[in-house]
């Protein structure tokens, strides 16, 4: 129905407007591999960092926060929404490792909230682990740039895993 709230009016002339979260670029697919590391039991907190980055760079994001919600199917945009939900879907299943990507190859971009729910019970040992490399590191007769370099990477990755990123 036109108008309804959840129907994404992006559309001119049976054209998907290239700003609309539900536009798929033609150089797009759903196996494109956008992260360093698949993600592992232990590389959470940084590949969802890189994950969220690479859809907000795409206008994915409301896709997985569930700001765009799935349309009902007489919606003139509901296919579209179905094409842009399977894109992130390979997308999110490609940059995971084997074990994981067998446990929710079969749930659409809810997804997310899954991963969320699975690794963030990891952050807390993780951040302990590094807050005991911290209280260990010393400059060894390195010069204070680098030593510096390595403290401040310690206290961002401490910062990102006691903040659990985007809670969806």
């Amino acid at each position: 129905m036109a108008g309804d709230k959840n129907e994404i009016n992006t559309k001119t002339e049976g054209v998907l407007d290239a700003s609309s979260p539900l536009y798929i670029h033609p150089s797009d697919y759903p196996k494109q591999l956008h992260v360093n590391d698949n993600l592992t039991d232990s590389s959470y907190v940084d590949w969802s960092q890189e994950i969220l980055n690479f859809l907000f760079a795409k206008n994915k994001v409301g896709l997985i926060d569930g700001t765009l919600k799935k349309p009902y199917k007489t919606a003139i945009d509901f296919m579209a929404w179905m094409h842009a939900d399977a894109m992130v879907k390979g997308w999110l299943i490609t940059a995971m490792e084997k074990d994981n990507r067998s446990s929710v190859k079969y749930v659409s971009t809810s997804i997310w909230n899954d991963l969320l729910k699975r690794f963030c019970k990891q952050s807390a040992p993780r951040a302990n682990g590094l807050k005991q490399s911290l209280a260990t590191m010393r400059k060894d007769g390195s010069s204070i740039s680098l030593y510096y370099t390595r403290l401040r990477s310690l206290w961002d990755e401490i910062h990102s895993v006691l903040r659990t990123p985007m809670h969806l």
